[in-house]
């Protein structure tokens, strides 16, 4: 009776009547201050003001019960469905809303509706996954930011796909521990990217320059990652390198001089096609003839291959004997024959010029480490 009559009463009342009635039906409701029946008849009040001229009325009923789990999802959805400021109320907040409803919210709202939804206290791996496809900078940058959200590794590599571009987004990436090894190096390179195609820069040291020292930089910057990463991480990072470009020579051959051996196993497994087991065999044991046979199945030309497997065996000699300076004395010595060869390929001058960077590096550490000591000592 006192539904019924309060009805009757909304009929006539005014706008600021009709708010604050709204309003403290939805709190009773809310509260449990009613009895089996009258739940249900307030219910169908509720459902009657979603019709109320005035959005004043529907956003009051929209505050009130926007963080009860028990509110007829009929209700909800129809207050979702309303005018933005009304919506986004309960987009925000409400526990009623599905995973299914707010992937199809994220679909047809508008990038505020998004924005909402990737900033609820919980955000599931689905509707994570459906912002990722389609939110603009902003709404991913809200989701990223977002502790509640449990984004994909493969949502965060599309994400790295679609808005690699944007600095803002590839630095709440590149910070996540959990950033496939493939989508991080390819952000290494919109980051290289970007430098190389800076004024300044260009200008500073010359375009050619730019481009030689970005590529070299993204690939310490790959080598490293190579060797932060778990066993079964780097198959993905190979096949991604391979699919770029850059498994070069040089390239293979610094992973192996600086002792990411893991990698290079994985490296040559996917480019010879021979299985983990017996490359790691030869690597590990095998003669000189089948290890250049390996690295010949693997693409690697008769020159080089025969440089590789010399490194692989001054590693084998040196590893104990030298412990942490092992990248030193192989990089110096290979570097010493190589330089007394007679001819040289492209791939071979490539390999000179890494050993070279390599070695000059190692140079200038020793220095920082000599004087660092020194320092110490005077102290």
């Amino acid at each position: 009776m006192i539904i019924q009559a309060f009805l009757r009463w909304v009929e006539t009342a005014r706008t600021g009547e009709r708010t604050r009635a709204a309003s403290a039906l939805g709190r009773a409701y809310v509260d449990a201050q009613m009895n089996g029946l009258d739940r249900r008849a307030a219910e169908m009040a509720m459902t009657f003001l979603l019709d109320d001229p005035s959005p004043k009325v529907r956003h009051a009923l929209a505050d009130a019960l926007s963080g009860c789990s028990t509110v007829p999802r009929a209700i909800i959805l129809g207050l979702a469905a309303d005018q933005p400021e009304i919506a986004y109320v309960v987009v925000s907040r409400s526990p009623v809303l599905t995973d299914e409803d707010l992937v199809d919210l994220a679909a047809r709202g508008t990038p505020e509706t998004r924005a909402l939804i990737a900033a609820r206290s919980f955000v599931s791996r689905a509707v994570s996954a459906a912002i990722a496809e389609i939110g603009d900078e902003e709404e991913i940058l809200i989701l990223l930011e977002n502790a509640g959200a449990q984004v994909p590794r493969r949502s965060l590599k599309r994400i790295a796909e679609r808005l690699g571009c944007s600095a803002a987004v590839r630095d709440l990436l590149l910070g996540r521990t959990d950033l496939p090894s493939d989508a991080r190096h390819a952000l290494v390179e919109e980051v290289g990217a970007a430098l190389a195609a800076f004024g300044l820069v260009q200008v500073a040291i010359g375009e050619a320059r730019v481009q030689r020292v970005t590529r070299e930089a993204c690939d310490v910057a790959a080598v490293g990652m190579a060797g932060a990463l778990a066993v079964e991480e780097l198959p993905g990072l190979v096949t991604h390198l391979r699919e770029t470009g850059r498994l070069t020579p040089a390239f293979l051959l610094h992973a192996l001089v600086t002792g990411r051996a893991e990698f290079f196993s994985a490296a040559i497994v996917d480019l010879s096609g021979v299985c983990d087991k017996r490359v790691r065999s030869i690597l590990s044991g095998g003669r000189i003839h089948s290890i250049r046979a390996l690295f010949e199945s693997a693409g690697l030309g008769r020159d080089v291959s025969e440089a590789f497997a010399e490194a692989v065996l001054l590693w084998r000699r040196d590893g104990s004997a030298h412990g942490g300076g092992v990248a030193s004395s192989v990089s110096s010595t290979l570097l010493a024959r190589l330089r007394g060869q007679r001819s040289t390929s492209p791939a071979l001058t490539a390999m000179i010029d890494l050993l070279e960077r390599l070695a000059f590096a190692e140079e200038r550490q020793s220095a920082r480490d000599y004087a660092l000591l020194a320092a110490r000592q005077a102290a």
